[in-house]
């Protein structure tokens, strides 16, 4: 799928923000603390929500599970006005319950809803392994990440194994995710690929 000009634009400055609050000018990991800076600050941030919707999703890092990418991917080719409600997406997005009471607070305002799709868009998109990263000349060694390693660089690792007999329950778990998301998909009026 092509991504929306919507979410390019936005993706490198996400990913920039998460980059500028991971480290002071020493280098030592500051993520966590400059985390909980932004989200004491999410009501003065709100103001920014339709104009620089990344500076104000940082606050929700980590609060995204994503139970169904194929939804994920259909909202990365949307473009801003294109968005279905948040509500529909609580299938495919699961948020943790310490950001809870945030998005409740920002729900309240008329663009929270289109906000909470975009910071959660955004997150997904960080997490997401980029497709040159599934090249195996590309893999990272676990071990060559130190003991402090952030969680930034966890997530650039491939996983990724050749498949076999012992894969068989895995790659049915994936089947029934697909169908569960193209489900999804179609009770949002969207084409049910075949």
């Amino acid at each position: 799928m092509t991504m929306s000009a919507f979410f390019r634009a936005l993706h490198n400055s996400y990913q920039s923000e998460i980059d500028d609050l991971t480290s002071d000018s020493e280098g030592k990991d500051v993520l966590r603390l400059r985390l909980q800076e932004k989200r004491s600050q999410l009501v003065f941030l709100s103001q920014m929500m339709e104009t620089a919707p990344e500076m104000v999703a940082v606050a929700f890092h980590g609060a995204f599970k994503f139970t169904l990418p194929v939804v994920m991917e259909q909202l990365l080719t949307l473009e801003s006005d294109e968005f279905p409600e948040w509500e529909s997406l609580t299938d495919a997005i699961q948020l943790a319950p310490w950001a809870s009471e945030m998005a409740a607070v920002l729900l309240e305002q008329p663009q929270g809803n289109w906000f909470m799709t975009v910071a959660a868009t955004l997150e997904y998109l960080y997490q997401r392994p980029a497709s040159h990263q599934h090249d195996r000349g590309n893999e990272a060694d676990p071990h060559d990440i130190g003991e402090h390693g952030t969680r930034s660089q966890l997530r650039h690792l491939d996983h990724g194994h050749d498949f076999d007999a012992d894969d068989e329950h895995a790659l049915r778990t994936d089947q029934d995710e697909d169908e569960a998301s193209a489900d999804w998909l179609e009770g949002q009026g969207f084409d049910r690929k075949e």
